[in-house]
């Protein structure tokens, strides 16, 4: 037999405050055309009187209630985020606690911006495969309102916050592409971009966490290649085709951006899953997000053969095959 990490619950949660197009424009130089037909953002949910804790905690919640589970089962919280409550102790901590898990439970925070969801999956799933843990809860969380500049469009347009979460738990499995559970992974890096998507800020330099800044070309020409590289990677590693595939879960970027790797991939629209519209750019939230709204509403059903692809700061990339 062969052990597997399979997805037994799924959660995600979104401020109550909407941010439209047309709200933006009250505040910066734009429109909802301007915004729209570059990014394909419609609207966005935006944290009022909530921390990015606050957030984690109610996703976890609703992926404990689809799993099935208590917290005291989890063995680990591993949360992707670059919007910690706290630069220390880790947001994982904070969560654990106010879920109730039992004393000893692993916990602590990976820092991969869009990619972080992906490389959390990795982690957990390598920690599944060893037989170090059974049951782990993997969240991508975000507050990007709080370190956007609201004065500059071409950022403060782009960003929002969320959470979205999957439990997964120990399966045994033949070792096929029929399995269900996470079949591959890969993850990439290279820091030669460090200063092309970063924020202007720090701990240890400005000691203060600075605003989002982003070099729109230079990503967007990175972010089509690199995530369709990383698609192909998982895909190859299992021998499957696109032909094999039910939906492309990319990150939520950009429309453009979105539509490119699905064409580069062979994908028609409707296998590739899009929520950038009323999500915005979520970071290490956006992927969880798309997934659990997409499992919930029954479009993703059981069996299906997903693919997940991201690119962040850093520059960091990653992807994923999953039979859900």
């Amino acid at each position: 037999m062969y052990t597997r990490s399979e997805i037994i619950g799924w959660g995600h949660y979104l401020p109550k405050k909407i941010m439209t197009n047309n709200d933006l424009a009250q505040i910066v130089e734009t429109s909802d055309e301007w915004i729209s037909t570059r990014t394909g953002i419609k609207s966005r949910h935006i944290v009022e009187d909530e921390t990015t804790s606050d957030l984690i905690f109610n996703a976890a919640q609703m992926a404990l209630s689809r799993a099935g589970i208590s917290a005291q089962e989890l063995d680990l919280i591993l949360v992707a985020s670059i919007t910690p409550d706290n630069t220390t102790p880790s947001v994982a901590a904070k969560v654990s606690n106010r879920l109730g898990t039992v004393s000893g439970t692993i916990c602590f925070d990976i820092s991969a911006a869009c990619s972080g969801f992906v490389y959390g999956l990795t982690m957990a799933d390598n920690m599944i495969r060893l037989g170090q843990i059974k049951t782990a809860l993997v969240v991508g969380a975000e507050s990007l309102s709080k370190i956007v500049d609201w004065t500059d469009r071409n950022t403060c347009v782009l960003f929002g916050d969320g959470a979205g979460a999957v439990v997964l738990r120990a399966s045994e499995g033949e070792g096929t592409n029929a399995d269900h559970g996470i079949l591959a992974t890969k993850l990439f890096a290279d820091g030669s971009h460090y200063d092309s998507l970063k924020t202007t800020g720090g701990v240890s330099t400005t000691k203060n966490a600075g605003f989002v800044f982003m070099d729109g070309k230079e990503v967007f020409k990175f972010a089509v290649n690199s995530l369709s590289q990383a698609a192909e990677d998982v895909m190859n590693q299992c021998g499957v085709t696109s032909q094999d595939i039910d939906f492309l879960i990319p990150h939520q970027a950009n429309i453009r951006i979105i539509s490119n790797v699905g064409e580069k991939l062979g994908l028609p629209e409707e296998k590739v899953i899009v929520a950038v519209d009323h999500h915005g750019n979520t970071s290490a939230a956006s992927i969880p997000l798309a997934l659990s709204e997409n499992i919930e509403s029954g479009r993703i059903k059981k069996g299906d053969l997903l693919v997940l692809t991201a690119m962040g700061a850093g520059f960091t990339w990653g992807g994923a095959l999953i039979r859900f």
